[in-house]
């Protein structure tokens, strides 16, 4: 049976928050970036192809800028929003799959005196500090005041579990690095 496709909903999810209800295909990757890039990524390759089958199956509607005749401004139908509002309301049955190369070496490592085996550690704390400092920032700038957010609640609590998540493995990694030492 085929992977069902999350492309599709993610974008249709964004412009649905959208302050207007419509964003850019370059608004749309800019979120992957900036607001949930943290979670899920897509690339320029990936959006504007699904941005056309979309289009073609009725879920969203494009219009184009009426400054920019390049750009093209894209809005959920209503059955775009129909389809959006019946996958939110599916229940998540499966956790998702992990692709992380560190915990696969970290796997492999067979031996606890390994000389792999801290400069590995090591590097993913500075790689987890230099996130978890991304995230801080994020927060701050984002959800300035309690109104921010409750007006993106879902967001907020996005970037907490991410900042939870980040933090819990710094720290375990500290106390590993303790223990080799």
């Amino acid at each position: 049976m085929p992977k069902q496709r999350t492309l599709p909903y993610i974008i249709m999810g964004l412009i649905n928050i959208s302050s207007i209800g419509k964003l850019t295909g370059s608004q749309i990757y800019a979120e992957f970036n900036d607001e949930i890039g943290e979670f899920w990524k897509a690339s320029h390759s990936q959006i504007y192809p699904e941005l056309k089958r979309m289009v073609d199956d009725g879920w969203l509607e494009v219009n184009q800028l009426p400054d920019n005749d390049k750009e093209k401004l894209y809005q959920l139908t209503s059955v775009g929003l129909d389809i959006l509002n019946d996958w939110l309301a599916q229940p998540v049955n499966n956790l998702p799959l992990l692709n992380d190369p560190f915990s696969l070496k970290l796997y492999f490592i067979k031996n606890k005196n390994d000389p792999r085996l801290i400069p590995l550690i090591n590097q993913r704390i500075k790689l987890l500090e230099e996130q978890i400092v991304h995230l801080k920032d994020r927060q701050a700038q984002v959800f300035k005041t309690e109104a921010d957010q409750e007006q993106n609640f879902g967001h907020y609590l996005i970037l907490q579990r991410a900042l939870s998540r980040q933090t819990s493995l710094y720290e375990w990694l500290q106390q590993i690095r303790l223990q080799l030492k």
